[in-house]
């Protein structure tokens, strides 16, 4: 049973207490749930492509960008200077002026290492930008509150979602120490429309306009074989759908749960439900961010967590090549999540996120090998290596893990 608590008035709601497993992922109340639970609905219909890595990423974004016919629409956290944002920047200028749509929403933090001369040129192109949250006296109370949703829509037909943002940092193919490993998803069939709709969501917020009509909701029809739902999750919203999911899928699970994670800090209720996972017969393995990362304070939080994961033979793994910023979840080799969430509490109460949730055995299989090549370039964290830390360092992650509840 899930139990929320919040304060009246307030509209929020947080998952106290741990759910129960009461049915398997291939169990149909598992696609009942997470649809009535999360919302919209899981539809059948939708044909996902995977890419890795920048070399995959980039192009195929830009070669939809470039295609586009009527409607354009962008959400990201991260857009810096650099050559990609250059890409980008150009692309979107053209098919403005050739007379799409186009309307572009950056978050005003993640954005601030944007290259101005990109802005202008854009709106000059006819390309209508918004900042989320932008530093104003009267918004302080939201500053707190990021757009980290990671969307792009073209034509209404054609959605990417995963976790890239756009700077030259995710380039190349996420072996070599200055290219970021990473994913992106491309999905095509009607769960499009859901993530136009998680777009609208916060053009609405930040524009008061709706956007509707047949260039941004065409009909779509069924064209490939993976069912599949985009979800959204606010704050705004008084909702912990993002959490809710990663609860319900770790409680259902019966053979395995994979986890490929860029920040990864579990607050009690996630440890108590994974470790209850594990002992019943349920294999996890966790993928993580090892010698490079961007935030070693956030690193240090999540180390300071893993002491009873580990002893109840939870499987953790820092990848080595590269910095890690997957957020990829698969369980029981059918169930796979994707988008911008990270484990920890800023995308669980803070961010606005948006995640795409595919049920299709055969679409997890690729992902599951994906996972075992990123594996093969991991080292496993055993309990003995953990516990042979230094001083210095186990200070360190027990001091910033007192300020987990702010990642």
């Amino acid at each position: 049973m899930v139990f929320f608590t919040g304060t009246p008035g307030q509209g929020e709601r947080q998952i106290r207490y741990e759910l129960t497993h009461q049915f398997a992922v291939d169990d149909p109340q598992f696609l009942r749930s997470m649809s009535q639970l999360l919302g919209p609905a899981i539809v059948p219909g939708n044909r996902v492509t995977a890419l890795q890595n920048g070399d995959q990423i980039f192009p195929s974004m830009l070669e939809a960008i470039r295609g586009a016919r009527e409607s354009i629409t962008f959400e990201t956290y991260i857009y810096w200077s650099g050559n990609i944002g250059q890409q980008f920047s150009d692309a979107l200028c053209g098919r403005a002026q050739a007379g799409v749509k186009v309307r572009v929403l950056l978050d005003w933090l993640g954005s601030n290492k944007i290259d101005e001369r990109y802005l202008t040129a854009m709106k000059a192109a006819g390309v209508e930008v918004e900042r989320y949250h932008p530093l104003r006296w009267y918004n302080l109370s939201r500053l707190n509150n990021r757009t980290h949703r990671k969307l792009l829509i073209v034509d209404g037909r054609i959605g990417f979602t995963g976790g890239v943002g756009i700077a030259d940092s995710w380039t190349g193919n996420g072996t070599a120490v200055d290219h970021w490993r990473d994913s992106q998803y491309k999905i095509e069939g009607p769960a499009v429309a859901q993530m136009q709709a998680a777009f609208g969501d916060n053009w609405m917020k930040t524009q008061a306009r709706v956007l509707f009509g047949r260039e941004y909701y065409p009909e779509l029809t069924q064209i490939g074989p993976s069912r599949a739902q985009v979800f959204k999750s606010s704050p705004d919203e008084g909702s912990e759908s993002v959490r809710l999911m990663y609860l319900l899928s770790i409680a259902s699970a019966k053979k395995s749960i994979r986890l490929q994670a860029a920040y990864f800090v579990p607050d009690d209720l996630a440890i108590e439900t994974l470790i209850t996972a594990e002992k019943r017969g349920v294999k996890i393995e966790i993928i993580l961010p090892g010698p490079h990362t961007d935030s070693e304070i956030v690193q240090g939080a999540s180390r300071s967590r893993w002491v009873r994961l580990l002893d109840a033979g939870v499987l953790i793994y820092e990848f080595q090549p590269s910095l890690y910023h997957c957020k990829v979840l698969i369980v029981d080799g059918v169930w796979v999540s994707v988008g911008s969430t990270n484990f920890d509490n800023r995308s669980f109460r803070l961010n606005d996120e948006a995640n795409l949730n595919i049920y299709d055995e055969v679409f997890a299989a690729t992902q599951t090998a994906v996972f075992e090549n990123d594996k093969s370039l991991s080292r496993l964290m055993t309990r003995a290596d953990f516990k042979d830390r230094s001083i210095l360092e186990k200070m360190f992650d027990a001091v910033s893990g007192i300020f987990r509840q702010e990642f």
